[in-house]
């Protein structure tokens, strides 16, 4: 991957998280201008809860892009299973209409495998449109990390560029800020020895991944 390459994933994954961020922080701007203007008190503990639930979304969007992207400081070369848990239900609590099922048999992950189970409970996320079931599973056997990701709902949208970038097969200018996250999947699972797949069908989408720890 050339220097020009990492420039463009960087400022794709930049564009994904502004994306995502602009909803919850722009509702926030919208709340402080109501309650500016607002007199009426029923008005006014509306406008504060407004602003209170945007926050928490803004937060719990930061927590979960500052394991799923970036480098995770604090953690050593491992994360506790329960940062990854917590950053997951609060993502999944947002989306509404999706029950959550977690099943890591692990207590810690190295960094680069919470990176994947993050981004692909996103990708998971994502693809269930009108609701449904996240099932979310992890183990480190044999020397590596093991995950699977299943999203099974009554509707399964799933653009096959983001498949092409698990894959790293990307066409020349398909990396986007859709495809990026995947993309640094690949970049990820690639330099770490290991492997992604994934599995399509109309009721649900199945992301694997096969990480060697160390």
């Amino acid at each position: 991957m050339n220097e020009t390459d990492q420039l463009d994933l960087a400022a794709m994954l930049c564009s994904r998280l502004c994306h995502d961020l602009l909803s919850p922080v722009g509702a926030l701007t919208n709340g402080l201008e109501l309650l500016a203007d607002e007199r009426d008190p029923e008005m006014r503990q509306k406008c504060l809860e407004l602003l209170e639930q945007s926050a928490k979304t803004s937060a719990d969007k930061l927590k979960f892009f500052r394991l799923a992207f970036g480098a995770a400081g604090g953690f050593g070369q491992s994360v506790p299973v329960d940062e990854a848990k917590a950053v997951t239900e609060a993502l999944v609590g947002d989306a509404k209409r999706v029950e959550l099922k977690w099943g890591v048999a692990t207590d810690r992950l190295p960094k680069g495998a919470v990176k994947v189970l993050l981004n692909f409970a996103q990708i998971g996320l994502d693809a269930l449109v009108r609701g449904g079931t996240l099932e979310i599973g992890a183990e480190s056997r044999g020397g590596s990390s093991e995950i699977v990701v299943r999203a099974a709902g009554p509707r399964i949208a799933f653009d096959q560029t983001i498949g092409r970038a698990l894959e790293n097969r990307l066409d020349p200018g398909e990396l986007s800020s859709r495809t990026a996250a995947a993309h640094m999947l690949a970049l990820l699972a690639r330099q770490a020895g290991g492997g992604l797949q994934y599995m399509l069908s109309d009721e649900a989408l199945i992301l694997g991944a096969v990480l060697p720890e160390g």
